[in-house]
């Protein structure tokens, strides 16, 4: 375990007490899909294995036992995925692995039986080699990741789950698998509520996958408050519950936390978000071709400067990105920081811009970044560091702001489709989009998204948009 103040942390790891350089370890995204690929395929080679097995010894006859098998790995795959087999406690404590992968074997077996019964097929599959097959596995399995899982950060060449202490004041460490331990003192005050200081602690925190803080009991809610956008499973040590022995909160007991904040979705959630964003941009982006370039014709026609417009933003976990549009204002008027939201009227906007902002037509060089993943089609819309409600910063507004940046943001979101767009001249307008957004984190769903997608089309032309 390190301990490290914030100013000797390069942007890929800490420094050796001699001063060479090194990454305290491989990248957490490279290290968990290793482990992963390597539980997966260590699964696949079992259950394909085992069957094979168990057919010649029962004397299976025909085909019927390879197309059960061949359906049950892809079928396992995805339930395993979605009963969380893979995820960092199942990859670090076996018996939860063995519980897991177990269950997911059973009700693999127990879908691919009632397909079976319901296609009137159930005869063509022979049940003492898929009775003995399924057994079997689930003992293999369960020695399998009793085996695998405490050797796996030996076998994938690290240890793929990160955890970081902030320790705020004189707290002592508490017991705990730290990988590092980052003083909060002149690094990031939870009190100060600037996007340049949530951007440094989304850069620290990045390659974790859990971080905890120990700080003083009056300085919980502030933490809580800070690290709920942050994109990340988040935990407040609080050691009263130490007599308690709580069950259901942080994992480490010798050390209670209670769990503030959840990172990602889980991963098929993100598969089908991902897998979503990149065929409808990548459509999108065909389809609408020639209306950017004949939109980049006009706008160098129409003002001499760039045809982009590029503007920092507050994006997931509370890092800043930058964002780009067909520029809308004449060059010597454009506002990187958004100071000046724009009126009606506005006397900066061009002449082509008055169009492109109305039809939101605008927005569309943003499916480039879908594709690239700094946004998603569907999302809370990212707001410049420089937006004000009521003359009053977003964050000054209402501290759980820094909250709606725990996903990725969107072209579009539930906010948009309210009618809740354009200036915030007055607290409400934020608070409107403040409250859309976090009903919409808190109850994200696919069906959701494509609903929010189809009625975006519905408000495109708005009394707002200009």
């Amino acid at each position: 375990m390190m301990e490290l103040e914030p100013r000797d942390l390069p942007p890929t790891g800490p420094k050796k007490s001699d001063g060479a350089s090194t990454q305290w370890r491989t990248r957490s995204s490279t290290l968990h899909n290793r482990a992963i690929l390597l539980l997966s395929s260590s699964d696949i080679l079992i259950i394909g294995l085992v069957f094979t097995l168990a057919a010649i010894v029962c004397g299976a006859s025909g085909y019927g036992w390879v197309i059960f098998t061949t359906a049950l790995i892809p079928t396992y795959a995805v339930i395993a995925m979605g009963n969380h087999a893979f995820h960092s406690y199942a990859l670090s404590n076996p018996f939860t692995a063995i519980v897991k992968s177990c269950r997911s074997l059973v009700a693999s077996v127990g879908l691919l039986i009632l397909i079976a019964f319901y296609l009137k097929s159930a005869d063509f599959f022979p049940r003492l080699t898929i009775s003995v097959g399924s057994a079997a596995t689930l003992f293999c399995l369960a020695i399998g990741r009793y085996f695998i899982v405490p050797r796996l950060s030996r076998l994938i060449g690290g240890n793929p789950f990160n955890a970081i202490l902030i320790r705020d004041g004189n707290e002592a460490v508490p017991p705990g698998d730290f990988s590092i331990v980052i003083m909060a003192e002149s690094f990031f005050d939870p009190d100060v509520h600037d996007p340049l200081t949530y951007d440094r602690l989304a850069s620290s925190l990045m390659l974790a996958d859990r971080v905890v803080v120990a700080c003083p009991a009056e300085r919980r809610a502030s933490w809580t408050q800070a690290l709920q956008g942050a994109h990340i499973q988040a935990e407040i040590i609080v050691d009263e519950l130490r007599p308690l022995s709580p069950i259901g909160l942080g994992p480490d007991r010798n050390a209670p936390s209670v769990i503030v904040a959840i990172g990602p979705l889980s991963l098929p959630n993100r598969a089908v978000k991902r897998l979503f964003d990149l065929v409808v941009a990548t459509l999108a982006l065909i389809l609408l071709a020639p209306l950017m370039v004949v939109v980049t014709v006009l706008i160098k026609i129409d003002s001499p400067g760039p045809v982009l417009f590029k503007q920092a933003r507050i994006g997931r976990g509370n890092r800043l990105f930058n964002i780009y549009k067909f520029r809308s204002m004449r060059t010597e008027a454009c506002d990187k920081n958004a100071d000046r939201l724009t009126a009606r009227n506005d006397d900066r906007v061009t002449r082509i811009g008055k169009f492109l902002r109305k039809t939101s037509i605008d927005e569309l060089p943003q499916l480039i970044q879908v594709l690239t993943g700094r946004m998603s089609l569907v999302g809370p819309r990212p707001h410049a560091t420089g937006a004000r409600a009521a003359s009053k910063l977003y964050w000054e507004v209402d501290q759980r702001y820094w909250s709606r940046h725990a996903a990725k943001p969107g072209l579009t979101g539930l906010a948009q489709i309210r009618g809740y767009r354009g200036n915030t001249e007055f607290e409400d307008d934020l608070l409107n989009r403040l409250s859309s957004d976090i009903e919409y984190l808190q109850s994200w769903s696919f069906w959701r998204d494509l609903k929010i997608l189809f009625l975006t089309f519905r408000v495109i032309f708005h009394q707002n948009a200009f």
